[in-house]
């Protein structure tokens, strides 16, 4: 667990009556509440797995974290917590934790579903500082009976922000939102040890390749409340659509898989020694394998021949639409940072190349921007958007229809989120497509020696969990063949 200079104090209980007592089949009626305070919307119903978690929560006295698939509903979750304890102990503070600013606008459009009209604090402080402070001043004195904040995860952690906190009252709410973000060192320290109702939310809660952070996350919210709710969980009972599964094979060329090796030797080499001083744990706490990692990732993402890939695939696909394209955030050349980035490089084969109707989607895209963006990919006036890592965590576009990921890290939770962001429902959409480029390394001399072959057994785990777990929850899982890709429409095919 991190140290931190937070001194600990004893917080207020509060004695949580389990919710739905006299709700049988999760509808609502309520008086019409003051103006900013909880209400439920009347034509709510809640999913069974979401009663399950919120009751879950209460059992465990106001502390836990929801692990629950990306697209289950986890905001809804969350607000119908809020409203019950609202009813039960007259909360008077809800304050919601997002690591983006997109996501700061996306809670509060669901939190004007549940009569609420938070505070966006993120950016200037002149444009929201006074505001809260008056607020909980009138909080204070009686004058008013509720009050929401919204802020990200950088706004929270200056001064502007943390001199608010001290006097938000005991009966205060925080949800942290993405909450895995919140288990490093610096945004850990900042949480306020005075608020002792607290909720994350996560599809994957465990950092990756950070044991002492996971552990300091759940040190402060709580542990992980069963049952969880899988994506596998979410396909099965409607909350997702099903999906198809084609991994499209690239090899690297010469000069990448000789820089491949050489980053390959330096890993094996530091798994080594790591093993012979600490054994098997090494892996996870080998403070010098995170940067080797993370550069022969980039490299595998940036990889020249998945343009030539991505131009035959879609090719004989021009006539689709609603798609997202993932590129790397890595450039094409490590060596020369002039050279044009993955992401320029997609939207001119597919924008000029192909005559393709795309636009580009970064984190230096304007919240105006993305609106506009969403209204036009939704509307079919643009055929795709062409992205990187803005759109892993909590983007709402659920007209997405097929997804052609170009870049995959070994970490589980992009692997998640990009599938769920794919996955959610739409009116027109019964089933989602997934081209997924999957590198193969070239099999040289070198390759086939005995200590790469361990070096790669260790480090290929994850992907090999990955793929595994695509091929449980898909309908179908084949390597795609790049000459005759699967058409719209085409007969499923279980496997």
């Amino acid at each position: 667990m991190y140290l931190t200079q937070n001194s600990v104090q004893q917080l207020p209980t509060f004695r949580l009556k389990l919710p739905f007592a006299r709700e049988s089949k999760g509808s609502y009626y309520t008086p019409q509440p003051l103006p900013g305070c909880p209400r439920m919307p009347p034509s709510l119903q809640l999913r069974q797995y979401q009663r399950q978690a919120i009751a879950s929560w209460f059992t465990n006295n106001g502390r836990g974290t929801l692990k629950m698939a990306t697209g289950s509903g986890k905001t809804i979750t969350a607000l119908a917590i809020a409203y019950e304890l609202y009813q039960q102990i007259n909360l008077q503070v809800l304050l919601v934790v997002c690591p983006y600013r997109h996501l700061v606008t996306q809670w509060a459009r669901e939190c004007e579903k549940f009569n609420l009209q938070p505070i966006l604090a993120f950016e200037n402080l002149r444009t929201w500082q006074s505001q809260l402070s008056t607020q909980i001043y009138n909080l204070r004195s009686g004058s008013q009976r509720f009050i929401t904040v919204i802020t990200t995860n950088s706004t929270l952690i200056g001064d502007g922000f943390q001199s608010q906190l001290k006097y938000f009252p005991a009966k205060t709410l925080i949800i942290g939102d993405e909450a895995h973000n919140l288990g490093a060192p610096k945004l850990e320290e900042s949480l306020p040890r005075s608020v002792g109702l607290r909720l994350a939310l996560s599809a994957t809660p465990e950092r990756y390749f950070d044991d002492f952070g996971t552990q300091s996350l759940f040190d402060y919210f709580g542990p992980v409340l069963q049952p969880e709710f899988t994506l596998r969980d979410a396909i099965t009972q409607g909350a997702l659509v099903h999906y198809l599964y084609y991994p499209v094979l690239v090899e690297l060329t010469e000069a990448e898989s000789i820089a491949y090796l050489k980053l390959t030797k330096r890993i094996g080499r530091s798994l080594l020694y790591r093993d012979r001083e600490n054994g098997e744990a090494g892996f996870e706490d080998n403070e010098d394998l995170k940067p080797l990692l993370m550069q022969r990732a980039r490299l595998i993402g940036a990889a020249e021949n998945k343009l030539t890939a991505l131009h035959e695939l879609m090719a004989t696909r021009r006539e689709t639409t609603h798609t997202l394209f993932y590129c790397s955030d890595g450039s094409q050349d490590a060596g020369q940072r002039s050279s044009l980035r993955q992401l320029k490089a997609v939207a001119k084969i597919l924008g000029v190349d192909l005559g393709y109707k795309v636009s580009t989607y970064t984190a230096q895209t304007t919240l105006q921007e993305r609106e506009i963006l969403r209204y036009q990919f939704e509307s079919g006036e643009l055929q795709g958007l062409v992205a990187i890592r803005c759109l892993d965590e909590g983007v709402d576009i659920p007209a997405i229809q097929t997804a052609v990921i170009l870049s995959s890290s070994g970490n589980p939770r992009q692997f998640i989120q990009r599938r769920g962001r794919v996955l959610r429902p739409h009116p027109a959409k019964e089933r989602a497509t997934i081209f997924d480029m999957t590198i193969l390394t070239t099999r040289t001399q070198h390759h086939r020696r005995s200590f790469s072959t361990w070096v790669s057994s260790k480090t290929a785990k994850i992907a090999t969990k990955s793929l595994l777990e695509n091929a449980r929850n898909c309908l179908i899982f084949k390597p795609s063949d790049l000459r005759s890709p699967p058409e719209p429409g085409a007969p499923l095919r279980y496997s």
